[in-house]
């Protein structure tokens, strides 16, 4: 989708691609935004975009303000195949938000991409969105009673048409009101013309950093963007807070009172990439910290500690730290296999994973190997993986995992909104070792998990490990990818 524009339009010609298969938490989104001083945005919006391609597979879009139009091109697909040299030249404008997307509400299609467009009293609206609302059915039931009419199924949207139809004066006060009404996870940068606008919600679930590229703001999901651009990082946009940039500067509202800040583990675990800094902290630093624990806890004889590429390999140093067993090379990733490879059966589900990895036989053949991933979602990978070294050779696979096993859905951004597909609320910890075929299987504990973190506990969310969940949350029915889709007109 391609278009300059004073207001949205629709088009829902694209079909949605082919869900993603795999063993493992899906990303949610990633958000970027920039104004800078005069130069034009979108390159900068566009290598922001690549950095946080790990974060979203399925869409991505930018939209940006030239003083007078607002201009947007978002598409299906990776960043490299929508964002080709003729649609960037369209991009005009020293202001720009971007954003990539994997759909944990609303379908995977055109029409759910973002940024969204909206005509506001101010102007029109660009946003773009990482998180899930847990009452977005109910705001959009009320603003459908009150005669607003809907495009799309994503919650997006939602927050959008909230900000949108205000009857506030200001759009700082339209944003803050909307803050106070939605509730769960959102990570947020907003354009009106050059005013640009980042928030959070009151808990801190996702990430999002403030940085600086000479005199201009940015905003990001993680700050390995700002790496990307030449920028540097400056802070985090905190719980509750809204961040306004503009010709008089930058400038900070608080408008929600933390209650309790509750940062996502798995943002740690898995999600953010191992050259990002969370709170002061490397991820990448945690991640080893979390495999040195992991071998305090779960020691074993071995002859080699292998990861599975490339979520565990910082933990898989760490263990061998600790261990003293030697870390190797022991699976090679294709990184030219997209998420939408089709694995229709198992048969096919069992080649993917060899499509995906190879192992390296002079490592593994006679040896005892230590496995180290940092999750098991649903075992099937996993069991896929060990089946593949035992046939490779190896004598012994011992299976070593960073994270305490996934007990609960999650309501904030990962697609796991039913518990019966986590394999952990199902089974103990040796029949998941039964099941996924290992000669022994160890978790990472939430103790060993909360010091690897460096956090106090009580400033984490940990409720998919312990369903002690920092907000309300929704029925069954109300959350997840589909929670909007009986509502769409």
């Amino acid at each position: 989708m391609r278009r300059s524009t004073r207001g949205p339009r629709s088009d829902r010609s694209a079909p949605a691609p082919l869900g993603p298969g795999g063993d493992k938490l899906r990303e949610e989104c990633g958000v970027f935004g920039i104004r800078t001083e005069g130069a034009g945005a979108a390159p900068f919006v566009h290598l922001g975009l690549y950095a946080l391609q790990h974060r979203g597979q399925e869409s991505a879009g930018i939209a940006t303000h030239d003083g007078a139009r607002t201009h947007l091109v978002k598409h299906m697909g990776l960043v490299a195949q929508v964002f080709t040299p003729e649609r960037l030249a369209t991009l005009l404008g020293p202001t720009g938000i971007g954003h990539v997307r994997y759909s944990t509400m609303g379908s995977a299609s055109l029409e759910n991409a973002q940024p969204f467009l909206e005509q506001s009293p101010w102007g029109v609206l660009a946003l773009a969105h990482n998180g899930n609302l847990v009452n977005a059915p109910l705001i959009r039931q009320d603003l459908e009673a009150a005669g607003h009419c809907f495009r799309a199924t994503s919650d997006t949207e939602v927050i959008t048409k909230l900000i949108a139809t205000s009857r506030a004066e200001t759009l700082e006060e339209a944003i803050a009101g909307c803050m106070r009404r939605i509730s769960g996870a959102y990570t947020v940068v907003g354009m009106v013309g050059d005013v640009l606008v980042a928030f959070r919600d009151a808990n801190g679930i996702r990430p999002l950093a403030l940085g600086r590229l000479g005199g201009a703001a940015v905003f990001a999901s993680e700050s390995c963007a700002f790496d990307q651009i030449g920028g540097e990082y400056v802070r985090e946009v905190g719980p509750g807070e809204l961040v306004v940039a503009d010709a008089a500067g930058v400038r900070s509202i608080q408008v929600l009172p933390v209650a309790r800040r509750a940062s996502c583990v798995f943002e740690y675990i898995y999600f953010a990439r191992p050259d990002t800094v969370l709170e002061h902290q490397n991820v990448h630093q945690v991640r080893r910290r979390m495999g040195r624990l992991l071998a305090r806890e779960y020691p074993v004889e071995a002859d080699a500690v292998i990861a599975v590429p490339d979520s565990g390999t910082s933990a898989a140093m760490g263990y061998a730290d600790a261990s003293g067993i030697p870390c190797e090379v022991g699976l090679i990733k294709n990184r030219y296999v997209g998420r939408t490879f089709i694995q229709p059966d198992q048969v096919s589900r069992d080649f993917g994973v060899r499509v995906k990895l190879n192992p390296i036989r002079d490592v593994i053949a006679g040896q005892r190997i230590v496995l180290v991933d940092d999750s098991i979602v649903r075992g099937t990978t996993s069991r896929q993986i060990v089946r593949m070294l035992r046939h490779t050779g190896a004598r012994e696979v011992h299976v070593r995992i960073s994270s305490p096993p996934i007990l609960n859905a999650c309501y904030y951004g990962i697609d796991t909104s039913s518990r019966g597909e986590l394999v952990a609320s199902r089974l103990s910890v040796e029949e998941i070792r039964t099941s996924i075929e290992a000669d022994s299987l160890g978790y990472l504990s939430l103790a060993g998990l909360v010091e690897a973190l460096a956090l106090p506990e009580r400033a984490l969310c940990l409720a998919c490990l312990n369903g002690r969940y920092p907000t309300e949350t929704p029925t069954e029915a109300m959350a997840g990818r589909y929670a909007l889709e009986a509502r769409r007109t």
